[in-house]
């Protein structure tokens, strides 16, 4: 991938899409193609084709997707499962249409069993049943790592999986009823402590573990793979033909611990309720992220640093993002 090549970003107003155009913009990469869903709605089959026709890029990262935390997960089960099917099925079935040289899919941790073996590695995948809760996103992107290594068995193509764990950055999503769990809490506490609230509610026990990758670092480790990776190396180091990557931070945290710290940098000086009668959700998520740290890359931002940097974020810009 050179400075000059033609490279989508599909979803790049999301959270890791952001990221990866503000990552290679600094880095010098000057042709990068960009659509709002305005411009071009990834579930229309004719509209997409006529995209990759026109446009021919070279190299797809396909960051475009229906996100959200638990309670959206479970309330539009439908439509989780259909839009990721169609976004999936249009770009990658174009990327080979159109001859695209490199495709990079960005699945999701939660592909993994709920009662898989921790840490998660590649190689668990489809071995016993899903999470519930997240289940029809989760297959939706099962079927995407799938159709990726169906496309590289039968065309030869070099379509690459990456399954990040929890992400979280600026640009997030922070409202409360769709976000992940580190945005909506750095909401809560904030607005907690501004309206000298003397407690903030926490869905679940706080038993559940989790490990919080910062948007930066997975948009330098999705070029980094890009650039330096191919399926014939993911091959060789997974010993079989499933083409997808863990992009994990190598360590894990409670959501009670998670809690406690961004009260203590947001400055909330009241109490935390954990609420059991919500749901936890798989009791610990963690990859195994060995793999990817053997081809050459590992993550370079902590997590307190990174949760400054999100909850500054937040207060700049919460009028556009709310």
């Amino acid at each position: 991938m050179k400075i000059n090549s033609k490279i989508y970003i599909a979803g790049h107003t999301g959270l890791v899409g952001s990221a990866l155009v503000k990552y290679l913009t600094n880095k010098g990469f000057t042709n990068l193609i960009l659509r709002t869903h305005e411009q071009l709605d990834l579930l229309n089959q004719q509209d997409t084709e006529l995209f990759f026709k026109t446009e021919k890029p070279e190299y797809v990262f396909l960051a475009a997707a229906k996100v959200g935390g638990i309670m959206a997960n479970m309330e539009f089960r439908a439509d989780f499962i259909y839009e990721n099917l169609q976004i999936q099925n249009n770009i990658i079935h174009n990327s080979y249409l159109h001859d695209v040289k490199k495709l990079l899919f960005l699945g999701s941790s939660c592909i993994y069993p709920k009662f898989a073996k921790q840490p998660l590695s590649e190689d668990s995948l489809l071995t016993s049943s899903l999470e519930y809760s997240n289940e029809p996103y989760a297959i939706a992107k099962i079927a995407g790592i799938k159709m990726c290594e169906s496309y590289n068995i039968q065309y030869n193509t070099d379509y690459i999986s990456v399954m990040p764990t929890n992400l979280y950055g600026p640009g997030d999503n922070y409202d409360l009823q769709s976000s992940h769990v580190l945005p909506a809490l750095i909401r809560k506490f904030q607005e907690a402590k501004e309206n000298d609230f003397s407690t903030v509610t926490v869905w679940g026990s706080g038993s559940p573990r989790r490990e919080f990758l910062f948007s930066e670092d997975m948009a330098e480790a999705c070029v980094f793979i890009m650039k330096n990776v191919s399926t014939k190396d993911i091959e060789k180091i997974n010993g079989s033909k499933n083409y997808h990557l863990n992009i994990g931070y190598e360590s894990d945290i409670s959501i009670k611990d998670l809690s406690y710290k961004i009260k203590d940098i947001v400055g909330f000086n009241g109490d935390i309720i954990f609420d059991s009668s919500k749901p936890d959700g798989t009791p610990v998520k963690k990859l195994d992220n060995s793999k990817l740290v053997s081809l050459g890359w590992s993550h370079s931002t902590k997590l307190e640093n990174g949760i400054r940097i999100s909850l500054a974020d937040f207060l700049k810009n919460r009028d556009l993002t709310l």
